[in-house]
């Protein structure tokens, strides 16, 4: 198609990973242990250090190429947007066909062997050191129709849900790459509605919950707010995630402090993160609020019209009998409040972000089962079966596994601009 740039190197059309997009990771290979950065492009990866260390860089201005020589993506996420602006452009214009730079990669075949890996044969890791994670809650329809579950459709929502994006600290040294098994969590659990004494036992409600995290590139100091209209700049990028929920052990631990030991045991994530840059043609108008509702406090409001994004998110779950089917299908355009409000918020009291942190929206649900972010919604707490080819389940159990997948697609032909998926299976218990 005219306008659309193509790059000199075989991308398919459903990939993920196109030229538009160019994610940045964290991998190592068998030949090479060392955990590195790189790109995706396609069905490959570009070793960073690879390249920059054969003169990859010496045509793009960028002059901070030891960040490349690191095993996380923390220093390079530190220089700020347009550093990374800078990077991923220069990126895309050697592997653009009939490019600026043709001798650089495309017409050198010693450094396309020894930079160029097939995305089969390397490894990934963690992305970033991830020092602080908050979960936030602004899926608005997975909070409805939890709070209905619970409290029934007067008190589903709290007063001061619409007045903020509610959030919670997590646990950021079980944050695992995708493709990590889960252990089912052991804790304190109910063993029956009556019962008014728990018992420690594996869960019998393990859940999962469908999310979209972005990691901070720069953060602020400790007693500076950061304003909602500049609050994007201190993304780095997006990831998915899967917030793994043990909810029986949630229903006895929430009061009074909320969820505890039902999500501490393990976190996952996509393992490329993808740019804001490379998602800005895909924004589009958060969930309209209700007219009782109000308007947001001003360091809440944005300038901006459209602040969340349209991407489209797939669950896949996998039986441990083997049966397979997507069970979902959702947009991430059902937010009540943008990443921007969610750092704005943050910060309000003075609160320091610092590079790598991770911040997570809460379960992104659509508007029927089909499309519910979590078993919770979609068996109803446990009151309704679904099938998948000849299983029935309501709650996840050992052995089975599920994928989330996410891409954005605006029908032009320039490529999908995607996160690959995160995926994790349910192990046993330890006795």
């Amino acid at each position: 198609m005219a306008g659309i740039r193509q790059s000199w190197l075989d991308i398919p059309a459903n990939s993920h990973f196109s030229l538009r997009n160019i994610p940045f990771g964290i991998i190592s290979t068998p030949s090479n242990p060392r955990h590195r950065p790189a790109i995706a492009i396609g069905n490959y990866a570009l070793d960073l250090l690879e390249f920059s260390r054969s003169g990859g860089f010496e045509k793009s201005g960028f002059t901070n190429v030891s960040v490349f020589e690191n095993s996380t993506l923390n220093a390079f996420a530190a220089l700020g947007r347009e550093a990374h602006r800078l990077v991923r452009s220069y990126i895309q214009a050697i592997l653009t066909a009939g490019g600026q730079f043709p001798d650089i990669l495309e017409r050198n075949t010693l450094l396309r062997e020894r930079a160029l890996l097939p995305l089969f044969s390397v490894q990934n890791h963690l992305p970033l050191e991830i020092g602080d994670y908050t979960d936030f809650y602004v899926g608005r329809n997975h909070a409805y129709n939890c709070g209905n579950i619970f409290r029934g459709p007067e008190n589903a929502l709290n007063r001061n849900y619409y007045h903020m994006p509610v959030g919670y600290h997590g646990r950021a040294s079980s944050i695992v790459i995708s493709g990590t098994p889960i252990k089912r969590p052991v804790g304190q659990i109910l063993p029956d509605p009556n019962a008014t004494v728990p018992v420690l036992g594996p869960s019998r409600r393990l859940d999962y919950e469908l999310e979209l995290a972005a990691f901070i590139a720069t953060g602020n100091n400790m007693g500076e707010r950061i304003n909602v209209d500049e609050a994007e700049e201190h993304i780095f990028g997006f990831v998915l995630m899967n917030d793994w929920s043990a909810r029986d052990v949630q229903a006895w631990e929430y009061i009074p402090l909320g969820p505890f030991t039902a999500k501490n045991f393990g976190t996952s994530i996509s393992a490329w993160v993808v740019t804001p840059d490379a998602l800005e043609p895909y924004k589009t108008r958060p969930l309209q609020r209700p007219a009782e509702a109000g308007v947001v406090l001003p360091y809440l409001k944005e300038k901006k019209k459209e602040t969340v994004y349209d991407i489209n998110l797939q669950v896949e779950y996998q039986t441990a009998e083997g049966d397979k089917a997507v069970i979902a299908n959702v947009s991430t355009k059902y937010l009540l409040f943008s990443f921007a409000q969610m750092i704005a918020h943050h910060t309000v009291t003075g609160a320091n972000l610092r590079s790598g942190d991770l911040i997570a929206s809460g379960t992104i649900s659509g508007e029927d089962s089909d499309s519910y972010g979590s078993l919770l919604e979609k068996s109803q707490a446990g009151k309704v079966q679904f099938i998948i080819g000849q299983s029935t389940r309501t709650f996840l159990q050992d052995g089975d596994t599920v994928t989330f997948m996410g891409a954005a697609d605006d029908n032009s032909g320039a490529g999908l601009v995607g996160f690959g998926e995160v995926t994790g299976s349910i192990l046993k218990p330890d006795n």
